[in-house]
């Protein structure tokens, strides 16, 4: 790649990484079983208190491969996990890896018309999910052709006996009762369909596909992307390259060296991104799980359990969305909390406010932090990582540099004719953690994924961004979100920042609403902190301190206060819904 300028390579920490590393070509299984060999001992998982060791991580997952071929899967065949982040569908991620199998994970909460298209879309012929959400698996059966089998498990089976007896008799209550259907099966008559050495090998290469993930949705309809073995474990190693999350040098992983140093200590990631996200699994789990660090699974999550558990486990790397961040630091709970231990925080999944990324960072220094929160870069297409802000350099709105062997460059929107430093225009990357494409629809991956004059296939992100001198990226808006007025493109993220940093603003949405003159004008939802009145008069105070920091034409004139933003199944700020929202309200209004 010496023939293309990266000029953030003088950022890299050469005792950790170089600009191009070498990676394990081989299934995401065979990382994490090589960790098992070379720290057996070591803990792998902790679900609920439970501890697992990465010897007792791999036999289960060994054994869960076994029963899944019993099933008759085979290598390119589909399953579909419906979980949150707990043991079994961790378990099921690798198993399906060792058979070959694309594993399909998807959102538990998601809709039955969701389901139905997921499982449609897939092709997927087993689905397993918790039982909570069994009802609407059978409510979208005779609708899904492929679908042979529904494997229901709970999470009670991977608990510690007394905690299972507590579970039965509190939340287990809750659980909706569901028919019993001959296509089903319990999670225990799976486990007893096969032993261990009934496994047959298979062959899989690090080319192969090993998942499907479904985009956040907060445009349109979700895609299906689909994900190499290659893809996961390179954004893997270059997220523990460029991260700190790794004690020395990324290409030394498999050596005696490290795996001294990983047993001198603890290495602990709350991985409470889920699995279904590409950050919750390519980050949160697998990044940790093929070194030899310990996941501490957090099936479902609010701020106040968030913060309870930094306190209670201490962990060394926490990761979230910024309105978790945002209201994580302003809970009573916290007012004492000890920050010392934490060695990597990461904020991705939406742009992170200036705002807020300082009130964190001023509440660290004051809480026995020893780092900063650092901003990342990623979509589903890349597996939610790419460029992360360096640990001891920071360019404000920056979101970061790229990982070694990820290449970025900035063109004219929906052409490959590069645009010089400093301007804006579409973002495109290459490297290997470049999806492999979407799931039936190839016209969708020819438009996305373009091989450009000098060979390479990029891909075109839809988002609009720069670059600067020193390399650093920064993201502007998503091209489908800007707003357009009088000849204007106005960036709702801007604003949105702006408005967020005047006191007694918690956060706000910035939208285009439909004018006859201008095209579109700006229209800002904000919400307050308790306390705070909305009123005209801090309408016109808005605005006069938007015109701060704000070009003339962009400057919002429309302001109106709400309880709480809508957000997205993964936490981001739902701005659809709110566009629909005031659609509605506006023809309520001309009614």
């Amino acid at each position: 790649m010496d023939d293309f300028p990266r000029p953030w390579i003088k950022y890299y920490d050469p005792s950790k990484t170089t600009p191009d590393i070498n990676y394990p070509r081989t299934s995401t299984y065979e990382l994490v079983r090589g960790a098992a060999e070379r720290l057996p001992d070591n803990i792998a998982c902790e679900f609920e208190n439970k501890e697992t060791t990465y010897a007792e991580f791999i036999k289960k997952v060994d054994h869960v491969a076994a029963c899944l071929q019993a099933m008759g899967v085979k290598k390119g065949d589909k399953i579909l996990v419906c979980m949150p982040n707990c043991p079994q569908a961790i378990q099921l991620f690798y198993a399906s890896s060792k058979c070959g199998a694309i594993c399909v994970l998807i959102h538990p909460l998601s809709a039955k018309k969701e389901i139905e298209y997921y499982l449609n879309n897939s092709g997927s012929r087993i689905a397993f999910t918790l039982d909570g959400f069994t009802n609407n698996f059978i409510a979208v059966k005779d609708d899904v052709p492929k679908l042979e089998k529904v494997v229901i498990t709970s999470i009670k089976d991977e608990l510690s006996f007394i905690k299972s007896i507590g579970y039965s008799l509190t939340l287990g209550r809750k659980v909706p009762k569901y028919p019993k259907k001959d296509y089903m099966m319990g999670w225990k008559q799976f486990l007893n369909l096969a032993r261990t050495e009934d496994y047959v090998d298979v062959e899989v290469k690090g080319e192969d596909p090993a998942c499907i993930l479904y985009s956040g949705g907060t445009t349109s309809v979700s895609k299906g992307i689909l994900i190499s073995n290659d893809n996961l474990n390179f954004t893997s190693y270059g997220t523990l390259a460029i991260s700190n999350c790794f004690p020395c040098f990324i290409e030394d992983m498999c050596t005696d060296k490290a795996t001294e140093l990983i047993k001198k200590r603890d290495y602990i990631v709350l991985s409470v991104m889920p699995i279904f996200h590409g950050f919750g699994l390519g980050v949160g789990i697998h990044s940790f799980l093929i070194f030899g660090g310990k996941c501490v699974l957090v099936p479902t999550f609010t701020p106040e359990s968030y913060a309870k558990l930094i306190k209670e486990k201490h962990p060394n790397f926490i990761a979230g969305v910024p309105t978790l961040f945002e209201k994580m630091i302003g809970l009573d709970i916290m007012a004492d909390a000890d920050m010392s231990s934490l060695e990597g925080i990461f904020c991705g999944g939406d742009s992170l406010p200036e705002s807020t990324r300082k009130k964190f960072n001023e509440f660290l220094a004051t809480h026995n932090g020893k780092t900063v929160i650092r901003e990342g870069y990623g979509l589903t297409e890349c597996v939610t990582a790419s460029c992360i802000t360096p640990v001891n350099e920071y360019h404000e709105g920056g979101i970061g540099i790229p990982f070694p062997n990820v290449l970025f460059k900035i063109v004219k929107y929906g052409t490959e004719e590069e645009v010089p430093y400093g301007e804006e225009g579409e973002i495109c990357m290459s490297g290997p953690n470049v999806m492999m494409g979407y799931v039936g629809d190839p016209e969708l991956t020819a438009k996305t994924l373009r091989v450009h004059s000098d060979g390479r296939t990029w891909l075109h992100t839809g988002d609009a961004g720069s670059i600067d001198s020193d390399g650093f990226v920064y993201f502007k808006q998503r091209y489908k979100r800007i707003i357009v007025s009088s000849g204007y493109n106005i960036y709702p993220s801007q604003i949105e920042d702006a408005v967020n940093k005047y006191p007694g603003v918690k956060t706000s949405c910035a939208i285009g609403v439909p004018d006859p003159v201008r095209q579109q004008r700006v229209k800002v939802y904000v919400v307050l902190n308790p306390g705070v009145e909305g009123n005209e008069e801090l309408k016109q105070k808005l605005i006069a301190h938007c015109r701060e920091y704000i070009a003339a034409y962009a400057v919002p004139k429309l302001f109106e206060f709400i309880d709480e933003l809508p957000h997205t199944k993964v936490g981001k700020i739902a701005y659809k819904e709110l566009e629909e929202y005031d659609r509605k309200m506006r023809e309520e209004g001309s009614n």
